[in-house]
């Protein structure tokens, strides 16, 4: 197993990372990407963490240790300790994921089990996997195309580039060209694993794609989105200035993959099957992920409240109950997600129950503006008015800030609490957390469809039709839910 320090080392390579126009000749020194690549590298010390070791390294019949997030899931009690280990790093970063390891994990987890029927593929899936695992690596995932007129299919638009394709096929490999976005944490990992963001028509063979390369190949370009550069403030940004998450558009200007590192190519009916079944395990990632934040955001409610005198205010009480009913709401759902775990038959393989999982994801989504506007409302307008770290360093100017906002507590104490608040409630890292709330791991939309898809409710109205002293229906009368 790696740590951190020689995670990083690998970093120093060829590749070919952008920001802000220009070329990164070093992404861990870069002052903004460097922090990114550190925060990920925070996740690699675990394995030495006297509170996290036993949930970090798993060890195996032979004796053999590795990261538990390259251990295979077969149980209710894996899902569980896969998710608490996902939680617990979390923590470990401030309140941000490292992703480094847990999204790489999910994609090949899905692919064992959908190519678990095609023999060559299956070997390469698992040999790419057991390299991973037996090497510590740290891999990102490029799933969602830019996509173009999302009105049209791959094979209809203007440019076939805006969905990513093969455009040759060699005796040693495929050359591929397009473009994936969101990609994260991509410019700081050791490999790069490519996977179908959608299903595919019979006439849509070249975009039925799965494939895994070095992110230094050539032809991969990473362009960084810039949205969390900001000024290095550890007073005014806590958690941003030193951690961060870059996401990249990832351009594949005709690039080369062995086809030892190809898992699909063409197999049109396969596509949306892996990108669905990569979502079974990302939303239980993305779900395990956010506790964290939600305990941050109990924990300001609470702490703030007492600053500024107010914790025994009845509105203060039912704000402070509602947010704790949220978090463990998630977290409880996110538990029940790995306790109703399927397994499947082919591989052995388990998964967390989809139904589940996304009423946990829908959850915590469709109610985090909520859980920010109690945090805001209890803080007060400090949050966007206070003071910034340059006068409360300056000795003219720290008397009367240290005089001023006192309240129930010292200023030092309460202005830091305001400061973490705003970090997560006002601030760039506050609407970048907002989006991914939305958006990242699947939309609200995407995942209503998935509860509405696995529910069942032949058994709910066989219950209704007895209560209702009406005759029961054979079990194909009964449709989907209307």
């Amino acid at each position: 197993m790696r740590d951190a320090r020689t995670f990083l080392e690998g970093l120093k390579d060829a590749r070919e990372v952008w920001y802000r126009g220009e070329r990164v000749d070093d992404v861990v020194e870069h002052d903004v990407i460097g922090a990114a690549a550190r925060h990920a590298a925070g996740d690699f010390d675990l394995a030495d963490h006297p509170d996290h070791r036993e949930l970090a390294v798993t060890t195996d019949g032979d004796g053999r240790t590795y990261s538990t997030f390259w251990h295979i899931p077969r149980s209710s009690d894996d899902l569980v300790r896969r998710s608490r280990l996902i939680e617990a790093s979390t923590a470990h970063g401030a309140t941000l994921v490292a992703l480094v390891r847990e999204i790489g994990s999910d994609a090949l987890f899905a692919l064992q089990r959908v190519m678990a029927g095609r023999t060559e593929e299956a070997e390469r899936i698992r040999s790419f996997f057991e390299r991973c695992r037996d090497e510590d690596l740290a891999a990102a995932v490029a799933q969602t195309d830019v996509k173009g007129n999302r009105s049209l299919r791959p094979s209809d638009q203007a440019d076939p580039d805006v969905y990513l394709h093969v455009v040759d096929r060699r005796p040693d490999g495929i050359v591929v060209r397009g473009a994936k976005a969101h990609t994260s944490c991509s410019p700081y990992v050791d490999e790069l694993i490519v996977i179908p963001t959608r299903a595919l028509g019979e006439d849509e063979p070249e975009w039925a794609v799965s494939f895994a390369v070095p992110v230094a190949t050539p032809g991969l370009k990473l362009l960084c989105s810039d949205y969390l550069h900001t000024e290095p403030t550890p007073w005014t940004r806590p958690v941003s200035t030193d951690h961060k998450m870059i996401e990249t558009l990832t351009v594949f200007d005709d690039v080369f993959v062995p086809w030892e590192r190809v898992f699909l190519d063409g197999e049109t009916n396969l596509a949306g099957q892996i990108a669905l079944t990569f979502v079974e395990y990302h939303r239980f990632t993305a779900v395990s992920y956010k506790l964290p934040l939600l305990d941050a955001l109990v924990g300001l409610a609470v702490a703030l409240a007492e600053a500024n005198g107010i914790s025994r205010a009845g509105h203060v009480r039912d704000k402070v109950t509602w947010l704790i009913g949220y978090a463990e709401t998630v977290r409880g759902l996110t538990h029940l997600a790995a306790s109703r775990a399927r397994i499947d038959q082919a591989t052995g393989i388990a998964y967390p129950d989809p139904l589940t999982t996304n009423l946990a994801k829908w959850t915590f989504a469709r109610e985090y503006a909520g859980a920010l506007e109690r945090v805001i409302d209890i803080a007060g307008g400090l949050l966007v008015t206070g003071p910034g770290e340059a006068d409360w360093t300056s000795p003219e100017l720290r008397p009367y800030l240290e005089k001023y906002f006192s309240g129930a507590v010292p200023a030092a104490e309460r202005l830091a609490l305001l400061n973490l608040a705003s970090e997560l409630t006002a601030r760039d890292y506050a609407g970048y957390q907002n989006v991914l709330a939305v958006h990242a791991e699947g939309s609200l939309e995407a995942e209503k469809l998935v509860l509405y898809r696995s529910y069942d409710p032949q058994p709910a109205l066989e219950f209704v039709r007895q209560l209702a002293g009406v005759a029961p229906r054979a079990a194909e009368e009964v449709t989907a839910v209307p």
